[in-house]
């Protein structure tokens, strides 16, 4: 089958989907209904089944000098494991949206999510019984439904949890990700590992799976509850917790590095980003040592973003790369990029940062 004819073909079962995708009543492959954490009859089946979207287990990288397949236009989900920057590019993902990967013997899963636009990655190093994931073919909220392969539970990507099957209610081990443009990407980390098209599947990379749905009003697939005060598709950088939730609209930080020492749910915390560059993240203030930091915008320095009052430079991922705390990494929160509907719909009265 020729690559644009599969892409058409996955459309329409798509929109298939959307006009008679089943609950998670339905047969095959989905689970009994009375097991799940999350409200059963709220789990969809996307369409392709479970694998039809196939992860990547045997990933292939080049250096990002050597990439030639990417553009200005491109975004890509970055990592830092084991001292390697690794990045995933969203044109690649959008068609597998799990990646098995492992630096030296840091073993980790990333996925990422093209209907709801979020990206995450799971330390599975120190549980040989559950290094390997595949995509379910479920939805919640519309969003990704992992399963490990050894024991075959589902875990809410977002919720980064396993929501049904022997693990139910396992919290994941998060590592910190980093979403953004290609061009910034590039220029932060140049001797960086970016994966390669030799996925072992024939896709059209060139061709984005879902038309217009990055930038449209639509959803394919129902959702608990939609929080029209910000366009549904809008990216936000988001930080929750069992009590509260806040995002902060990554095209609203402007065209200058912006360094917000903010607080949440009672914790100091720094919020940095910049919407030319489509960067942002989001990190503790206060280090192992009870002190609070205070920080401030670094400009034209990447991946250098903020300094402190110690006279300490920090990167993109919260490390210190220079000054008195060299070394020293902040400490990472349950924060993550994604579409606002999404976030919305997981994570009830989120507070919106810039009104």
């Amino acid at each position: 089958m020729k690559p644009v004819e599969y892409g058409l073909l996955l459309t329409v079962a798509l929109l298939m989907a959307a006009c008679g995708g089943s609950s998670s009543g339905g047969g095959g492959d989905t689970p009994r209904v009375s097991a799940w954490l999350i409200p059963s009859m709220e789990v969809y089946d996307g369409g392709p089944g479970q694998d039809g979207i196939p992860s990547i287990d045997q990933p292939q990288f080049t250096r990002a000098g050597d990439t030639t397949y990417l553009d200005a236009s491109d975004r890509v989900v970055g990592v830092f494991v084991n001292g390697q920057y690794h990045a995933y590019p969203h044109r690649i993902l959008d068609w597998h949206e799990v990646v098995n990967d492992a630096v030296d013997t840091d073993v980790f899963v990333l996925s990422y999510c093209p209907l709801t636009g979020s990206a995450l990655a799971w330390d599975v190093s120190d549980d040989a019984t559950n290094t390997e994931f595949g995509v379910s073919g479920l939805l919640y909220n519309s969003n990704l439904i992992l399963y490990d392969r050894a024991s075959g539970s589902r875990w809410s990507q977002m919720l980064q949890q396993s929501v049904w099957g022997d693990r139910s209610g396992e919290r994941a081990e998060p590592i910190r990700v980093i979403e953004t443009s290609w061009p910034t990407w590039q220029s932060m980390y140049p001797d960086s590992l970016v994966l390669t098209l030799e996925t072992g599947f024939l896709r059209p990379y060139d061709v984005y799976p879902y038309s217009s749905y990055r930038t449209n009003s639509d959803l394919i697939f129902p959702i608990e509850d939609l929080d029209d005060r910000l366009h549904p598709k809008r990216r936000v950088i988001g930080i929750h917790s069992n009590a509260a939730s806040k995002v902060y609209q990554i095209d609203s930080f402007g065209s200058t590095t912006q360094a917000i020492n903010d607080h949440f749910d009672g914790n100091p915390i720094v919020v940095v980003g910049n919407s030319d560059l489509d960067i942002a993240a989001i990190y503790s203030r206060e280090l192992d040592d009870g002190t609070i930091l205070d920080f401030s915008p670094v400009p034209n320095q990447l991946p250098v973003v903020m300094s402190d009052s110690e006279g300490n430079d920090w990167d993109i991922f919260g490390n210190a790369v220079s000054g008195p705390r060299t070394g020293v990494r902040l400490e990472r929160t349950t924060s993550f990029t994604a579409m606002w509907f999404a976030w919305a719909a997981f994570f009830e009265n989120t507070e919106i940062h810039f009104n």
